[in-house]
């Protein structure tokens, strides 16, 4: 009967140092995720010029003005194809369908989206423009955050 006192005890023990375990898990990785700015630059498998430009001149814009913000996870750059299966749930969390561009603002643990798209393919196909709006519109939800 000690046996089996001794046996329930640690069985309990385990259970609850791994719930404890748990449980700081989610709390950073929801303290990761606070106070940043996801991109998403969503495609199909398919791309056209204007579609590889968007994506270049991210990578430029970030590369320029940004590297700190990117290096400590302030703002992070996904390049998503749509046609994918496994990148359908998030395709349809943006709703995005084809190219579509997006920001996840995350702060105080709210996510806002904001959509893009339009002046993707606007200015896509000029760089220093394109790069300097998106300068912009990355600090202003810098300042949000």
């Amino acid at each position: 009967m000690k046996q089996f006192g001794i046996l329930s005890m640690i069985v309990v023990s385990l259970f609850l140092i791994s719930f404890i375990g748990n449980s700081q898990k989610k709390t950073t990785a929801n303290q990761i995720k606070q106070n940043s700015i996801e991109i998403y630059d969503f495609h199909t498998t398919n791309r056209c010029v204007t579609c590889k430009a968007i994506e270049a001149n991210i990578k430029y814009t970030l590369d320029t003005y940004f590297q700190e913000e990117v290096k400590n996870g302030t703002i992070t750059f996904k390049v998503v194809n749509i046609d994918e299966e496994g990148n359908y749930a998030l395709a349809e969390k943006f709703q995005a369908s084809g190219t579509s561009l997006f920001f996840n603002v995350i702060s105080s643990g709210k996510e806002k989206q904001i959509d893009l798209t339009g002046f993707a393919f606007s200015y896509g196909k000029n760089k220093e423009l394109f790069s300097n709006k998106l300068k912009r519109k990355l600090e202003k939800q810098l300042e949000n955050i």
